[in-house]
């Protein structure tokens, strides 16, 4: 039977072991779906422009998802052009964070509290809006955020079409926008351009740092 001086440092080394799982952030697999037209010849060549086509009032988070789909695109082979610029494709970008659910606010305890402001799309303004639990127990889910890429020929056809999306507890270091931009373009163009209606889900560490 182990001394009681054993006893003491492992039973602390458990508790710090405990207490660094208790306040792990959540971060969920990056879950790509895409759909591709049955030639792909017309793909990641020549000129393309990128199209926000809903309103964006949040120009942080526009920048950081319009760098992270340009650096995509040009890796892929594409020139990038202005919106507005004549081009022979373009890239119909579209991004949104909403809340998964709200934590519990009757129960004694932990302290309960809102975290950002509106929820919705980048454009109505960035952030979870969402009650977050911050007393114990493992961070769970908070927000979903997901970015969307549409590529047509400039007369509307489409070409490729792809979806990426993260949940992410509030603690998440993919919380960020720009780390959240970056790892969901580095999802969706992987391997581009993929299957037709194929689901992929990669784990958001082994995007970081995608070429």
């Amino acid at each position: 039977m182990p001394s009681p001086r054993l006893l003491a440092p492992l039973a602390a080394a458990s508790a710090l072991t405990l207490s660094a799982c208790a306040s792990a952030p959540y971060t969920g697999p990056v879950e790509i779906t895409r759909f591709v037209a049955p030639s792909t010849s017309e793909l990641g060549q020549g000129t393309i422009a990128i199209v926000f086509p809903d309103e964006v009032r949040n120009e942080a988070a526009r920048s950081a998802v319009a760098a992270s789909v340009t650096a995509e695109l040009t890796r892929l082979g594409y020139t990038v052009v202005p919106e507005g610029t004549p081009a022979s494709q373009t890239a119909t970008v579209r991004s949104t964070r909403n809340p998964i659910a709200a934590a519990p606010v009757d129960r004694p305890g932990p302290v309960n509290v809102g975290i950002g402001g509106s929820t919705g799309s980048f454009g109505s303004g960035l952030g979870l809006g969402v009650g977050i639990n911050l007393g114990g127990g493992r961070e769970g889910p908070a927000a979903l955020t997901e970015l969307s890429v549409r590529i047509a020929r400039t007369g509307g056809e489409t070409l490729w079409e792809g979806r990426a999306q993260i949940a992410t507890g509030v603690k998440s270091p993919y919380s960020q926008v720009s780390t959240s931009a970056r790892t969901l373009a580095a999802g969706l163009f992987k391997d581009f351009p993929g299957g037709n209606g194929e689901v992929v889900t990669i784990s958001a560490k082994k995007l970081q740092g995608t070429k």
